[in-house]
């Protein structure tokens, strides 16, 4: 079989989570994803020196590091993590019982005891007023367990095998000591400061690429011009006022590259533009800043060429972009497989999901013949998000992948850099339509009400500062004007817009929006002024989310497969899958929504599924409707290649019973009804707790909600009644 070139580039980005105004970080994620993901994903390849890979530090979340390192930086979570367990205040000892289990129960508390069991004594799902009154069942030794607990989680198996103090923490599970508290930081800040070395010692030693992104992640076609966004959604209503400063987006660009110089001793040869965020003009000033190549999403090139029209074959090639005499290397993302990384593997086996990649690229090589003669496969996702939804942190998925492409023949993993010297691209692009990597557009970062409000404080605050610094000549080449500037700079990154708007939501939506609107403070403060009112106020919207619902009254639809009349589903429940993402946003899934109801006979679920699935897709896919509480039952339905329904079946722990498959129906949409006498459920429950998930040839690829699930209440008249008289 012909060769085929693999090119992983693991993106590694946190936020700037310093408040300006104070100093302190707002939240401690680079110090935690930094002992349980940064150094150990570059130390993971030690054993495998046949593979290559490319790794993409962003300069914001390396600052972040250096501070940490040094000792610099603070916050909240590691203050309250030192103080004594015997000091700690009614509000402190709140706090940690509030977030000190904020990780990833499945892989990152319940396999340990001592965590799990501070977790069940606590309340898995509780509110503040509750942890209140139970706080005097928590002593001294329970709250320093936790303290150590939190932190010793986010610890990747990587230092459990290596490292001796992290090792015999994990050993002695509980009754830590203040001592133990303060190594286990220590170890940290250390870990903090190894990173970037780590990177420089494989760089160096050939076996990585490290690429950049611009210094403070911004999205940089919006810098350069708001009105772009219309290329991808000429419907899209866009903020008042146009954002169009190409100047912000070359001082991102090259003071990124400066940093990187600084710390790697040459210059950078890629660039992942942030949220693969590509137009031409961006490009242009990427190349003219002596950048080599950049790369983006699969959509950006189907988007960019009429003359490829949607041929996946040109995917798995370099392409070069030519405008007016300047050129650059382009690369485009593999989007399913990428996602398959981020989203599916981590609900696989292991082995089965590093067989299934490597399986998937020898196909991509056998599709691609002799189309072009050295196919190139781009992988490209965070280094970071993803693995706390593997169990063992994602080092059972990569020692395997790894291990079966380091004996692959037909599998060769590249540098990106390398690759092109060797490679030059054939295939020209005359221009960008520009798009990121999430649906080829820029719907996550402006559009929506709070995203353009977002947008309009910023071009407001950047106009105070160039306007008074024309009126204030005084305060030209200050202090007080670089630090203005380099605030505002910080304020222009992706991450606050990623949280606006209906597309992401977490329990810290608050405190993104805070720090947000701070750096637009301090910009203010900076020059002596007094920051308009307007920027006190939130713009994250406190209410409700549209893209889920509860069940308001009872429904009874009819089972055919399609929206008999309006009312039938007008009641229901509904969660729209795809604004269900948190730091990570899945765009590919089977469901597009799903809603679930309920009347005194049946419980009832209807899928609306995603444009691209076909009936021939269909047959290969089995839909899960998941009880998990009062009683476990997984009801499973699958179809055959003519989208009739060809089993329903109901599965306990102990046996399988096929239902009437005149209960399921698919037609538009995919209708079942689930008899309550059928779920067998224990007469004194109060609530029913689901999820739906979709397998594809026996292995899950999606479930939702994410990492979640729904609860409902036990059916009653008086349920239906309260409901209609609300």
């Amino acid at each position: 079989m012909k060769k085929i070139y693999l090119a992983f580039l693991w993106h590694q980005h946190q936020p700037m989570y310093k408040n300006p105004s104070t100093g302190s970080y707002e939240l401690p994620w680079v110090r935690l994803h930094a002992t349980k993901d940064y150094y150990d994903m570059v130390a993971a390849l030690d054993n495998y020196p046949k593979i290559k890979a490319n790794f993409n530090l962003v300069p914001s979340l390396l600052i972040q590091l250096e501070e940490y390192a040094s000792g610099k930086a603070k916050d909240k979570f590691l203050d309250l993590t030192l103080k004594d367990a015997s000091l700690l205040t009614e509000d402190e000892k709140v706090f940690i019982l509030m977030n000190f289990f904020m990780a990833n129960w499945d892989n990152m508390i319940f396999p340990y005891n001592r965590y799990l069991q501070l977790l069940e004594k606590r309340g898995r799902h509780t509110t503040e007023a509750e942890i209140r009154k139970t706080l005097n069942y928590f002593k001294v030794e329970d709250f320093r367990d936790l303290q150590v607990w939190f932190n010793l989680t986010w610890m990747d198996p990587y230092w459990r095998k290596t490292d001796e103090l992290v090792g015999s923490l994990y050993d002695k599970e509980r009754d830590f000591t203040e001592e133990d508290k303060q190594k286990l930081v220590t170890k940290q800040l250390e870990i903090c400061g190894k990173i970037v070395e780590k990177h420089k010692e494989a760089q160096d030693r050939g076996q990585i690429e490290v690429s950049i992104t611009p210094y403070y992640h911004p999205i940089l076609p919006l810098l350069c011009d708001t009105n772009v966004a219309h290329q991808a959604t000429p419907a899209m209503v866009l903020p008042k006022n146009r954002f169009s400063h190409p100047e912000d987006a070359n001082w991102h660009i090259t003071n990124a590259i400066d940093y990187y110089e600084k710390l790697f001793g040459r210059k950078p040869s890629g660039m992942w533009p942030s949220e693969g965020s590509v137009s031409t003009d961006m490009a242009v000033l990427a190349a003219n800043a002596g950048v080599k190549w950049i790369a983006t999403d699969e959509a950006v090139l189907f988007n960019s060429s009429k003359e490829i029209n949607g041929n996946r074959r040109f995917l798995f090639r370099p392409h070069k972009l030519s405008v007016n005499a300047i050129e650059l290397n382009m690369l485009f993302r593999d989007h399913g497989l990428s996602d398959s990384i981020g989203f599916v593997y981590s609900k696989w086996n292991a082995r089965d999901a590093a067989a299934d990649f490597v399986n998937k690229i020898r196909g991509i090589a056998d599709y691609v013949g002799n189309d072009y003669d050295a196919p190139l496969v781009s992988v490209i996702l965070d280094g970071e998000n993803c693995w706390e939804y593997y169990k063992n942190d994602g080092w059972d998925f990569l020692e395997a992948l790894y291990e079966m492409l380091s004996n692959d023949t037909v599998i060769e993993t590249v540098k990106i850099s390398e690759y092109l010297e060797k490679f030059p691209p054939k295939n020209v692009l005359r221009g960008l339509t520009a798009g990121s990597w999430i649906n080829g557009n820029f719907g996550v970062w402006i559009g929506h009400n709070e995203d353009n409000t977002s947008w309009d404080y910023l071009g407001m605050t950047r106009d105070f500062l160039v306007d008074f610094i024309e009126k204030n000549p005084g305060f030209k080449g200050s202090k007080q004007e670089k630090e203005a500037w380099d605030i505002f700079y910080a304020a222009e990154g992706s991450d606050w817009n990623w949280w606006y708007g209906p597309d992401h939501s977490s329990a810290n939506d608050s405190v993104f929006d805070f720090i947000y609107r701070q750096h637009l403070i301090k910009v203010y403060e900076c020059m002596g002024q007094k920051p308009p009112d307007i920027l006190y106020k939130a713009i994250k919207s406190t209410q409700k989310r549209y893209n889920e619902s509860k069940p308001s009254a009872f429904i009874s639809p009819r089972i055919d497969g399609k929206v008999t009349n309006f009312f039938e589903w007008k009641n229901a429940g509904y969660y729209e899958v795809g604004h269900a993402g948190g730091s990570m946003h899945q765009v590919s899934a089977a469901v597009n929504t799903f809603y679930y109801g309920f009347n005194m006979r049946n419980f009832y679920v209807r899928f609306d599924l995603s444009a691209d699935i076909s009936l021939k897709s269909l047959e290969d896919l089995t839909f899960h409707v998941i009880f998990l509480a009062p009683v476990k039952r997984n009801v499973a339905l699958t179809f055959s290649a003519d989208g009739k329904v060809s089993r329903l079946v109901l599965k306990t722990e102990k046996e399988e019973k096929v239902l009437n498959i005149e209960n399921a129906a698919f037609d538009k949409i995919i209708e079942i009804a689930i008899p309550f006498a059928d779920l067998d459920l224990p007469a004194d429950y109060e609530n029913i707790e689901f999820t739906v998930s979709v397998d594809k040839n026996s292995m899950e690829i999606e479930r939702w909600p994410y990492q979640s699930s729904i609860i409902i209440p036990k059916p009653s008249e008086g349920f239906n009644f309260l409901s209609w008289t609300i």
